[in-house]
């Protein structure tokens, strides 16, 4: 159990790197660092996710069974006793939630209590505009998180949100010059075991561009693949009723969509492979995420639409009920929270254009 002064430096030292900017990756890494110093570790998985289905798309984790990941995310998508999306904003441990009867947990019975787990701290990063990510801290043939513990991580969950979907807006910035992305189809097809049967030509390259850049002399894993058949999974088990979809930051400016699907063959639906496609997010996606991101109200994210369209001011009083003087002022709002000055420049960034 760590010490009141512990906990006090640690939450200092989260909430100055959640002041400073920095992307997801090393946002993530940085607070590791800081929460390991207040509370102690073996094992952790973070994940960012899709605001808006709340499915993994960028994974950063060290764990003990990494060759079993495509079990590991299975499991995890699978269990529903701490899952992400059921969880309140903030932290919870699973020896909390069963009364110290891990075996309540799917993934606890079936893998993780090979791997003498003891404990598992969950938190999850969510604000009124979206599910930004989740962190489960694994604890080894050691004591069980402690209450304070717990608290420590719930404290900093809201700066934590808070900085996850600043790191994702800041993606939307003026794309630079970028790697042609492949041409042709791009499938990955998975067993419902989530193992890799097969996959198009391109698709190795698109994987390899998702390979954060200080590792891409690794083979890359399909993490994120496994992610969006994951929920697929869940979704058939009525676990979860997200769509199995993630949208996934590649670079400069771009994103990815992938989507899950069983094939249509004779076998039972149980039975049958999953295909994964990966392509090009579609603008409306790409806008989607960017006003969730930028922290767009409703009636803001509804004129952002007008405006792609090429709707001019008086058309868009027409279709939303309200006068000049109010678009104005609501496109004030728009530019201030999307660091823009006109509509061209916000439609550029939106668009990835």
């Amino acid at each position: 159990m760590g010490s009141a002064a512990a906990y006090t430096r640690a939450r200092e030292n989260v909430a100055q790197i959640c002041r400073s900017d920095a992307d997801a990756r090393p946002l993530r890494l940085e607070a590791l660092a800081a929460i390991r110093r207040a509370v102690g570790f073996d094992a952790y998985a973070w994940l960012i996710t899709d605001p808006e289905t709340s499915v993994g798309s960028s994974p950063l984790a060290d764990v003990p069974c990494l060759p079993q990941l495509p079990r590991l995310i299975r499991l995890k998508y699978l269990t529903a006793i701490n899952r992400w999306t059921g969880l309140p904003r903030g932290a919870v441990s699973l020896s909390g939630t069963t009364g110290g009867e891990l075996s309540r947990s799917l993934m606890w019975r079936e893998l993780l209590c090979r791997y003498q787990v003891t404990d598992i701290a969950s938190s999850v990063y969510r604000d009124r505009f979206g599910c930004w990510g989740f962190l489960d801290l694994w604890r080894t043939q050691v004591h069980p998180f402690s209450a304070a513990d717990i608290e420590f991580l719930d404290h900093i969950a809201g700066p934590l949100t808070a900085a996850l979907r600043h790191s994702q807006a800041k993606t939307f910035a003026a794309a630079t010059a970028a790697r042609q992305l492949p041409e042709g189809p791009v499938v990955l097809l998975l067993s419902p075991a989530l193992d890799v049967r097969a996959q198009t030509p391109q698709t190795q390259r698109y994987l390899r561009m998702l390979v954060p850049r200080d590792e891409q002399d690794q083979a890359p894993i399909p993490a994120s693949a496994y992610n969006v058949a994951a929920q697929l999974l869940a979704s058939e088990a009525g676990v979860s009723a997200d769509p199995p979809l993630a949208r996934v930051y590649l670079a400069d400016g771009r994103w990815l969509s992938l989507r899950a699907a069983r094939l249509d063959t004779a076998q039972p639906a149980h039975e049958r492979d999953i295909a994964v496609s990966i392509e090009p997010a579609a603008p409306s996606d790409r806008v989607s995420l960017f006003a969730r991101a930028c922290g767009l109200t409703p009636r803001e994210t509804e004129l952002l639409h007008h405006l792609l369209t090429g709707a001019a001011t008086r058309d868009i009083t027409r279709h939303m009920f309200v006068s000049e003087h109010t678009v104005q002022d609501h496109l004030k709002s728009i530019f201030a929270k999307t660091a823009t000055r006109n509509r061209r420049t916000l439609l550029a960034r939106a668009l990835g254009t």
